[in-house]
């Protein structure tokens, strides 16, 4: 089995790790580089092994150059009344034999884990609600894992003051 992942200078993990067999000889992107949009509707485990919903979209820190979150739909039937839950990167394993995410937190939590509805997404540029996130599945944030050599110091904050305002919120706005 391989496994993977990205740590910084501070032995902190940064993104999703990989596990599984994968496809060693396989050629073209994957797993370690790969096109978000194949990622798109794929499975989302728990650590009871429930499936709790599925890959809805993946959430850029543009300026940072990272992955925030994943965005999961779970619940609702036929993306009818479906909950979304932002997921921290590295809150997630990249299971490349099942070909589908691991989250690391029980079913019974995600249950309960904060969400929002397809008209009312956060503002995940907010310090406040991106923390929150992050503390609820026992993650560091993202934006304290950059290290020495990245362009933002270590007191780099997802909420920053240089966002323009007028812009729309980053909900499933596609580009």
């Amino acid at each position: 089995m391989r496994t993977h992942s990205t740590t910084t200078t501070t032995g902190v993990t940064q993104g999703a790790r990989i596990v599984g067999q994968g496809n060693p000889d396989a050629s073209g992107p994957g797993p370690d580089v790969m096109a978000a949009s194949t990622l798109d509707g794929d499975k989302i485990l728990s650590t009871d092994g429930e499936e709790v919903g599925k890959v809805k979209d993946i959430m850029l820190d543009v300026q940072a150059g990272r992955i925030a979150y994943v965005v999961m739909s779970c619940g609702g039937f036929l993306g009818i009344g479906d909950k979304l839950i932002a997921v921290p990167w590295n809150a997630l394993t990249l299971d490349t034999t099942r070909k589908c995410f691991l989250v690391s937190i029980s079913s019974e939590r995600i249950k309960n884990a904060p969400g929002f509805d397809k008209q009312h997404w956060p503002s995940m540029a907010d310090a406040t609600w991106a923390t929150s996130v992050h503390q609820y599945y026992g993650r560091e944030p993202y934006w304290r894992s950059l290290g020495a050599d990245d362009e933002y110091e270590s007191g780099y904050d997802v909420a920053r003051d240089d966002l323009d305002p007028d812009a729309p919120e980053g909900g499933g706005v596609k580009l």
